[in-house]
């Protein structure tokens, strides 16, 4: 009987409780994509430009291999490396971004590919169509 219980219990509360975890993920990726766009804006002020696609986010902690950039680059941006979203998957960096914006930076969501809802729905500055 007690072990019924605790089903139904177990039953009512994990569901609810497993949908706060994901909703506290989709809050954490939204925060550390609004960190690194910071760290991307400052990069552009210190050397002129944005980091191109191939050099993405890693421009961040590694200095510019562009003798005319190298002594402009005031890094390392971030504190430690580029960190994974809350799903483990790398942050994506495209040029140029949705409406308008520079560039895009974004994660794929809980299910890791492009497009999705609900939890696996791409989050951030998404690329240009």
């Amino acid at each position: 009987m007690v072990l019924t219980i605790i089903g139904l219990i177990a039953g009512l509360v994990g569901p609810r409780l497993f949908k706060k975890v994901d909703q506290g993920r989709v809050t954490t990726a939204t925060t550390q994509i609004k960190l690194l766009r910071g760290a991307v804006e400052n990069l552009r002020l210190d050397i002129g430009r944005y980091p191109t696609a191939q050099e993405g986010l890693s421009l961040l902690n590694k200095a510019p291999t562009d003798p005319a950039l190298a002594p402009r680059w005031r890094g390392p941006y971030l504190d430690e490396a580029v960190p994974l979203d809350p799903w483990s998957h790398p942050f994506q960096y495209t040029l140029p971004g949705r409406d308008g914006q520079p560039f895009a930076l974004y994660s794929l969501g809980a299910d890791g590919q492009p497009g999705g809802e609900g939890d696996g729905a791409d989050i951030g500055v998404l690329p240009a169509n």
